[in-house]
């Protein structure tokens, strides 16, 4: 028989972890669920043991790290991650787990922004930084994810064991989401239910804080894993800087013969020559790159 494991990680979620518990033992009752507590003060770990599950222990805060800790201890066929605030309803686990273990799916999406998320949730800068983080994500990588940042999302072996984990906090969504994008592991989204934290339940999510983290994130990624874009996008930015500042004085050389401004056509040729110098860049670290591909997909074959 496969094994499926439950992944769920937790921080202060007393109120509503033994209902998340126990609606996916409901679905899933071949299913081993672990519960990761990362430091509560509410005794979460506790109630989710009574309800249940295995419970384990991350002592860096962080849901990046909770993440890290789960892959690297926990061996399965497939991965169901969903989080403990009871926002996404059971009834979509089997159909996702399926998808892994029928068709070979490398990482469902459980798309929240296609069903419910945007009426049920009542945070409107959360829902504008959702679409901002998918448009950028998909026009970056030429992709057409619907939703980057849920937290609800099955997993192949093959995935997770591959998977360099490098956020430590709520970025590792987006995190995930680009690494398949780039390996070109097999995705797939269905959409699910999302419903909104019951009453007395709080969000860890900060909104501007964490919004700035993933999108400081998606930066890094470009460049990290498409730094011919990345740098050439720098380059051209540069070029048209120059141009500006540098058709002025080319104008008044032709119409005069003399040059005026030697500090502006000093800064200019700087300026040229950082342009160069990021292009140049974007096309050595391009070829790196593309080695590194081709030693991963050496590696998957290693690892399957």
């Amino acid at each position: 028989m496969k094994k499926i494991a439950v992944l769920i990680p937790c921080y202060n979620e007393s109120q509503t972890i033994e209902k998340v518990i126990k609606d996916y033992k409901k679905v899933l009752p071949e299913a081993d669920i672990y519960v990761y507590d990362n430091n509560s003060k509410d005794h979460t770990d506790e109630i989710a043991r009574k309800a249940g599950a295995i419970v384990k222990y991350e002592y860096r805060q962080g849901k990046g790290n909770v993440i890290r800790s789960m892959f690297r201890d926990i061996d399965a066929d497939c991965y169901l991650m969903i989080d403990g605030d009871d926002t996404y309803p059971a009834e979509n686990a089997r159909d996702m787990v399926n998808l892994v273990l029928e068709k070979g799916v490398d990482m469902v999406i459980g798309d929240r922004l296609s069903s419910t998320y945007f009426t049920e949730n009542k945070r409107p800068f959360h829902n504008m930084g959702n679409r901002v983080v998918r448009g950028l994500i998909n026009m970056l990588f030429k992709s057409d994810v619907r939703d980057i940042m849920t937290g609800y999302r099955a997993f192949s072996k093959l995935f997770v064991k591959s998977f360099p984990v490098l956020s430590k906090g709520f970025e590792i969504e987006t995190e995930m989401t680009i690494h398949a994008l780039d390996k070109n592991f097999l995705l797939e989204e269905i959409p699910v239910s999302y419903r909104d934290r019951p009453e007395g339940s709080v969000s860890k999510l900060n909104t501007v804080s964490d919004g700035l983290k993933v999108l400081k994130t998606i930066l890094n990624l470009h460049k990290n894993y498409k730094p011919y874009s990345f740098f050439s996008i720098i380059s051209i930015i540069l070029l048209i800087i120059d141009a500006i500042f540098f058709i002025p004085v080319l104008v008044e050389y032709f119409q005069t013969g003399m040059v005026a401004k030697y500090p502006t056509l000093i800064v200019c040729g700087s300026v040229l020559v950082c342009a160069i110098l990021s292009y140049v860049c974007g096309l050595l670290l391009d070829v790196i790159n593309k080695k590194h591909k081709q030693l991963y997909e050496l590696y998957l074959n290693q690892i399957k």
